[in-house]
């Protein structure tokens, strides 16, 4: 039986699916199958936009780690159905959550939204689902009172926002919600207070705890959360606004769109009067017969000197006259221009109106929502309330969240040469709003930040960097000159060479300016890591630079290399790559028992190429006699535990192998693609080694996640070698 979560609320507006996507991440770093289900659906005409964020957070990394479960599966009833025949619409409810129960360990039912608008009885039929389900709630209490209505005119007035409620008011709230439970019968797991005022969380934790411990109450133990008010999490996007206004996207980048909308300006005067008006993240509402306004609007949206607005919405239906059409586009605008027929009046009003939903394509919302249940309820908590069994298994998303968990504890500046790539900013961004690392950025700052808060991304935290600053490219051309002296390299030549992006962001690397680089999502590998060949260099102990992929399974993770670098690496380099690898091994918590790959097993096989795995794997035992090893041997007698019963009895790696060492290039690369495609392994990497200070490489075609995942690699080696060098340094001065 699957340990499930019920989250509920007792109003509508409390923002259940920030609470829903923190739950959701909480389990999925413990549990190996999670699901998630929606008891009653918004809708029966469009998709219920919460589930559709869970299922999407479930998929993220690889669906490997979570069962196959489909829209239609995780949904029981709908609004229609339970007031036809609440019992039958229950019984149905029960069935088809029993359904999904079954495919997994644990379950996020997700209560009803309060659609049907000021029904009493809402709470008490979500309650009832949850005590037939056998699941226990965690109560959501809202922060807030109502949704943001708002003054249009107004650009203090934010959207999604409205008046926080005081402790007296959550206390009475509380009170009502516990009346409705001990009605229903059904266990308390917990309580979050979200939306909350920032400045008074302690307090309305307080007013809920004494309720819940008054005198003769059994709820002692249930611990109380909350969580700030965060506006971005409810302000509507400009692709939300381009719905709710039925308006068409006439000039603008559309990436754009994911952007938040902040608050709303009608800019029904006079140009020289709007313009003070306008601030970040406005939606700025123009009717089309005024093009000067539009003209000024857009012209102070490309300024320095003026805030950057989220969106423009032209009002009226009017056409724009041709010559300024043209003006227009000669301009190239980024930020999106809507048309609508509505009026001013109109379509401010469908504006303050539009829902700040948690979408499952919102990347701010997204990290943000995380960061702020992360920071503000206490995970092992929580996950020893469910009494969840952690899982034996190590799944991808479990691996990806040990990364970012190890690189969170030792927080390390890594720096990303490639600021002129959106993925770059929103990998960033992730990485900033999650605590991960310090981020230094490479590009001019102003066209880095705009185009950062154009799409809605906060990379406010992270250090902007030109390559072409004249204080660094002097010192870095200096370093420089004096490490390829021996090459004839002048001054001049390297103020040239530095201001190129992977030089540039090397030397930061060499000169302690930042830990560790990660770079390649639009260079290739080989300009990626020239550099570091130049000026980081290997480590003493090592010959070669090699590469490792950690291939992360259904349920383990294993270490390939060398899938990147070395074409033909002779028998002394694959010696050198083998142990590198096995120290990559544990750097990442999978004990090493390495497998020297050839087309054949133990003794069988004769020839140059076998030779070279075996004359590898001696050089390994003499250099590492402590490390596990076996070669050569083939693929299937070092994964297959039948297979190496058969070919090689007895042996400690045959059959158990998590370090694969492939004999060439050729072969590791096209075996990591073949295992990444038809396993479908998350593959992450590749992940260099053997280098003095860690640069890793990005594929061209590298996902945001990917890039996330790189950065987290490079802070964990970054903070190792700082470790192995902090203890030879101890060493040191103790024998002297």
């Amino acid at each position: 039986m699957a340990d499930s979560i019920y989250i509920t609320s007792a109003e509508g507006n409390t923002g259940k699916s920030t609470i829903a996507l923190g739950v959701l991440d909480t389990l999925l770093r413990s549990v190996e199958r999670v699901g998630v289900f929606r008891p009653v659906a918004r809708s029966v005409h469009h998709p219920d936009y919460v589930l559709e964020l869970l299922l999407a957070h479930l998929a993220t990394g690889s669906a490997k780690s979570t069962p196959p479960l489909s829209y239609d599966e995780c949904v029981g009833v709908s609004y229609d159905d339970v007031h036809l025949d609440p019992d039958a619409a229950l019984g149905r409810i029960v069935a088809r959550y029993k359904a999904v129960e079954a495919k997994c360990d644990a379950v996020v039912v997700v209560g009803s939204d309060y659609t049907d608008v000021g029904s009493p009885t809402e709470l008490a039929f979500n309650l009832r689902v949850a005590a037939n389900l056998g699941v226990p709630v965690l109560l959501v209490l809202g922060g807030r009172v109502g949704p943001g209505q708002g003054e249009v005119l107004n650009q203090s007035d934010r959207l999604g926002q409205s008046d926080p409620r005081g402790p007296e008011d959550i206390r009475q709230l509380t009170d009502v919600s516990l009346a409705e439970l001990r009605n229903e019968h059904v266990s308390l797991l917990g309580v979050i207070i979200n939306r909350a005022d920032p400045a008074r969380l302690d307090e309305l934790i307080g007013s809920v705890r004494g309720v819940i411990d008054a005198p003769g109450s059994q709820l002692a133990s249930v611990p109380v959360w909350a969580i700030p008010e965060d506006p971005y999490i409810v302000a509507p996007s400009m692709k939300s606004i381009l719905k709710s206004t039925n308006g068409t996207l006439v000039n603008g980048d559309p990436a754009l769109l994911s952007r938040e909308a902040l608050g709303v300006v009608v800019a029904a005067m006079s140009m020289v009067n709007v313009l003070p008006r306008l601030f970040d993240g406005a939606v700025v509402v123009i009717p089309s017969d005024r093009p000067q306004v539009l003209l000024a609007v857009l012209m102070a949206n490309s300024s320095a000197t003026f805030p950057s607005i989220a969106g423009i919405v032209l009002v009226g239906g009017f056409a724009l006259p041709e010559e300024i059409e043209r003006l227009v586009d000669g301009l190239a605008p980024s930020v999106p221009i809507i048309r609508t027929e509505l009026g001013s009046y109109e379509a401010a009003l469908r504006i303050t109106h539009t829902p700040g939903r948690m979408a499952a394509d919102s990347q701010r919302k997204h990290d943000t929502a995380l960061a702020l249940f992360e920071g503000h309820v206490d995970a092992s908590v929580l996950l020893d309330r469910l009494r969840v069994s952690r899982a034996d298994v190590v799944t991808p998303l479990m691996f990806e969240y040990t990364l970012l968990e190890r690189a969170r504890k030792n927080r390390k500046r890594i720096v990303m040469p490639e600021g002129d790539d959106d993925r770059i900013l929103r990998a960033a961004a992730t990485l900033l709003a999650r605590d991960v690392a310090d981020i230094t950025i490479l590009g001019e700052e102003f066209e880095v930040r705009s185009r950062a808060i154009g799409l809605g991304l906060d990379i406010s935290k992270a250090q902007v960097v030109s390559p072409f600053d004249d204080v660094l490219r002097t010192r870095f051309a200096e370093e420089y000159a004096k490490l390829r002296a021996h090459k004839g390299v002048t001054i001049d030549q390297a103020m040239d060479v530095v201001t190129d992006v992977s030089y540039f962001g090397t030397m930061m690397v060499q000169l302690g300016l930042a830990d560790g680089m990660v770079s390649g999502a639009t260079h290739t590998t080989a300009h990626t890591i020239r550099p570091s060949f130049e000026i980081i260099k290997t480590r003493p102990d090592t010959s070669v630079v090699s590469s490792v992929f950690l291939m992360a399974l259904a349920d383990k993770v294993l270490v390939y290399g060398d899938c990147a670098v070395n074409p033909d690496p002779s028998a002394e380099q694959l010696a050198d790559i083998a142990i590198s690898a096995s120290e990559t091994a544990v750097e990442f918590g999978i004990e090493p028992r390495i497998a020297m790959l050839s087309y054949s097993t133990g003794e069988s096989g004769k020839g140059a190429d076998v030779d070279k795995v075996r004359a590898a794997t001696e050089l390994v035992r003499e250099r590492r006699p402590d490390l596990l090893i076996e070669g050569p041997i083939q693929y299937d007698a070092a994964a297959d535990a039948d297979v190496a019963a058969a070919k090689m009895p007895g042996s400690a790696v045959a059959g158990r192998a998590t370090v694969f060492i492939f004999p060439d290039l050729n072969t590791g690369n096209n075996t990591y693609k073949a295992v990444q495609r038809s396993a479908g392994a998350l593959a992450i990497g590749p992940v260099l080694q053997g280098l003095r200070k860690p640069i890793n490489d990005l594929s061209r075609g590298a996902l945001v996640q990917d890039i996330v995942n790189t950065v987290a690699i490079t802070a964990i080696q970054a903070a190792t070698l700082s470790a192995v060098a902090a203890a030879r340094t101890e060493t040191a001065a103790v024998s002297a």
